[in-house]
């Protein structure tokens, strides 16, 4: 039933959750609108500094009282082969010729870390209503801290065995991801001899989980309809995290041409590539894509560093084909909405399908 029974710690009315998409999708006015409508917005704190991460939690928090996320990103441990990062940017030459740009400038070896240290110091310090952790989960005394702090946390999954990590660990719930998500694949491990392609649908997967461990779970992948919300819960969510459907909304931090590609037929479909940032990632094919994913390495975050002035040059010269268009499988199905008003047409869709499947219900009991 549509809400607070099912919402921990009264975190939102409707079961509705914003994806913390990182990048600049996610950013203060568009969680304060999400908050605000009785869902639950989310910051993305990767690819951020741990300064720029608190400003943006100061600014939210200015736009409004409601509950927030934050998203981190989990240290990457797995090492890497310099000479297929390499190879790579020798593939990348021709775009760099291209915007005028030296790869050979461009910070390849970044930092693993995303400064995640520094950010987990500051949610202590400074708590937030809910932390979410993507790549990974980190261990229980770092749960516990945060738990005492009076946070809840969400950890990403994408299988049963991650599930139950997470669960040991002591998270409060668990983001479950299937296959369909837009942007990263949030594995725990990133298998360099697989591209991702193996993953489980999501309504798979949440019964999967929903039998494997005991914690609440939020459903995310390609949901873009109040009736997908309802198909989500009805296999044992709490909630849907939405992420490609707020891509569109007016708030979003989003380049314009993502946001317009998201329907142009230009684009008809999504796939999942390390071309972009070294780990497998949906996104809308194009030219970048179709060229450089078939050879681009198993190396996160340095591939990221690597293409991140080839991505920047592309979205400032308005060319969508040279840029990371991240999105879930359900795009097309995208609505310009504000996004308060998107969240009131999710629940108006989730109620009417909840109100229809329950009078189906009555007449084959009757």
């Amino acid at each position: 039933m549509l809400g607070m029974s099912s919402a921990p710690n009264g975190l939102y009315q409707y079961p509705i959750v914003q994806a913390p998409m990182a990048g600049g999708g996610s950013c203060p006015p568009l969680a304060a609108a999400v908050s605000e409508a009785s869902a639950l917005g989310f910051l993305a704190g990767g690819y951020k500094t741990a300064d720029g991460m608190y400003q943006e939690i100061k600014r939210l928090r200015g736009l409004t009282r409601r509950p927030f996320g934050v998203n981190l990103f989990m240290p990457q441990t797995a090492a890497v082969d310099p000479a297929a990062i390499e190879a790579y940017r020798g593939q990348l030459a021709g775009e760099a010729s291209w915007y005028e740009l030296s790869l050979a400038d461009e910070d390849t070896a970044g930092t693993c870390d995303d400064g995640y240290e520094a950010k987990l110091a500051i949610l202590v310090e400074d708590p937030v209503p809910v932390v979410s952790f993507t790549f990974g989960c980190p261990p229980a005394e770092v749960l516990a801290t945060l738990r005492q702090a009076g946070t809840y946390t969400v950890i990403t999954v994408t299988s049963v065995d991650e599930a139950r990590a997470a669960q040991s660990a002591g998270a409060d719930a668990v983001c479950v991801q299937g296959i369909e998500a837009g942007g990263h694949q949030g594995t725990h491990r990133d298998d360099p001899h697989t591209d991702g392609t193996a993953g489980v649908g999501l309504l798979a997967l949440v019964g999967q989980v929903r039998e494997g461990v005991a914690l609440p779970i939020i459903a995310a992948g390609g949901i873009m309809r109040g009736s997908q919300i309802a198909a989500v819960l009805a296999a044992g969510a709490e909630a849907a995290q939405l992420g490609t459907a707020f891509l569109a909304c007016p708030e979003s931090g989003a380049h314009p041409l993502h946001k317009k590609a998201l329907t142009d037929p230009l684009f008809a479909h999504t796939e999942l590539t390390r071309a972009f940032s070294g780990r497998p990632a949906r996104g809308l094919v194009n030219r970048f894509m179709r060229e450089h994913g078939p050879y681009a390495p198993a190396a996160y975050p340095q591939v990221h560093h690597l293409t991140a002035g080839l991505r920047k040059a592309a979205a400032a010269a308005g060319d969508a084909q040279g840029m990371a268009l991240w999105a879930g499988q359900g795009h097309r199905l995208a609505r310009p909405l504000p996004a308060g008003q998107l969240v009131e047409v999710l629940a108006a869709e989730l109620t009417e399908t909840q109100g229809a499947l329950r009078a189906l219900q009555m007449r084959s009991a009757s």
